[in-house]
């Protein structure tokens, strides 16, 4: 699990993230705030992250999405990463094998859901092969201006 003291990590991670998946360029004062928030109410959600010699090399982001329809929760897989140097070497796949049974164990979660660019067909394959599948639905986003 990841913890505040890890936050530096995961505003690497995001940026990093997306500037190799999309090309943008995250501005860390928005992100390192947004980070931290997470932490200060756990009801945001939690990060998971994958150690090597005690660096983190993989971390993940779970977020809650209530469904009416099951009485229970998505759980929103987001800001994923792995370091260059540990790609193709399972981390995501540990990582993920840890959010299942956590979930598992905790037995008000219906579900698993994310969302991958497009042209992404790496990332598509390895969430294939561990039995996620595209789903029936479409995503919309409406960004709204500050």
């Amino acid at each position: 699990m990841g913890c505040a003291a890890d936050a530096d990590a995961f505003v690497r991670f995001n940026r990093a993230m997306a500037l190799e998946t999309e090309g943008k360029t995250l501005d860390e004062a928005v992100v390192e705030p947004g980070v931290r928030a997470m932490f200060e109410d756990p009801a945001r959600g939690f990060y998971v992250v994958a150690e090597s010699a005690n660096d983190i090399v993989a971390a993940l982001m779970i977020t809650f999405e209530w469904s009416d329809w099951r009485n229970a929760n998505f759980w929103w897989i987001q800001s994923v990463y792995v370091t260059p140097e540990f790609r193709r070497r399972g981390s995501y796949r540990r990582l993920y094998a840890f959010v299942r049974e956590r979930a598992r164990s905790q037995g008000n979660v219906c579900g698993f859901r994310l969302y991958v660019e497009k042209d992404n067909v790496v990332a598509q394959k390895v969430y294939e092969s561990l039995g996620m599948s595209a789903s029936d639905y479409l995503m919309y986003e409406e960004t709204l201006e500050s």
